[in-house]
């Protein structure tokens, strides 16, 4: 088997002294994995950053068997954010979710394009609220609609308007502007409130059912914006 894609590096492993074994997801393929033979050099190295985009050679003997890439750099998109420890650490995030939540070698392009629009998003002055709509579009995107819409409850108080949603055990406030989606918020806690509703959603509804892990690079996303 031999391809040639472009695809976004989403995790990456020592495999031995001189290479590693990476994740890419593909425009055309999916997450693939494979091996990069001197891929711990300093020439490989330096453009093989979790995030980055790549042009992709992709040789396997068999199916069975586990491949390796020859790859070119295309894009660089960690290193503009080495110094801002809040939108790397989101890349981070993001990476790990995609390979947490896709599957090997199905083809997605509705997931490799929300990838560079997520690079956009970045770009944006509300990003951090631009981004938790994007989570919740890539979780829709994958079929886990959280639905808050239909779901919402709304009712008065003290002259604010307040979403809910209740169940047998709980009541839970939605942030406003996850409703409303034109508000501007320019407090952080309400941006924070709804990036835990979206995290409380993937961890009872996706990952715990699947027995996946909470991601570490989505809990070290967060403590960033405290």
């Amino acid at each position: 088997m031999n391809w040639d894609d472009t695809g976004f590096l989403i995790s990456k492993n020592r495999y031995n002294e001189n290479s590693i074994i990476s994740d890419f997801y593909t425009k055309n393929h999916g997450k693939i994995s494979g091996i990069v033979f001197g891929g711990t050099s300093k020439k490989i190295k330096n453009y093989l950053q979790i995030g980055n985009q790549l042009y992709l050679n992709y040789n396997c003997k068999s199916e069975n068997k586990l491949g390796y890439f020859k790859l070119e750099i295309q894009k660089v998109y960690s290193p503009i954010y080495f110094e801002n420890s809040q939108k790397l650490s989101c890349i981070n995030s993001v990476m790990s979710l995609i390979r947490l939540l896709t599957a090997d070698s199905q083809s997605n392009i509705r997931i490799f394009d929300l990838i560079e629009k997520f690079y956009l998003i970045l770009l944006s002055d509300e990003w951090l609220k631009n981004y938790i709509f994007w989570e919740l579009e890539l979780l829709k995107t994958l079929g886990f609609d959280l639905e808050l819409d239909k779901l919402a409850t709304k009712e008065l108080l003290n002259g604010n308007m307040v979403y809910f949603v209740k169940s047998n055990t709980e009541k839970k406030v939605i942030p406003n502007f996850l409703i409303e989606k034109k508000l501007i918020v320019n407090d952080l806690n309400t941006l924070l409130n709804g990036l835990r509703l979206v995290s409380d959603f993937l961890d009872k509804n996706i990952l715990k059912p699947n027995n996946l892990n909470y991601p570490i690079s989505r809990t070290q996303f967060i403590n960033s914006l405290k």
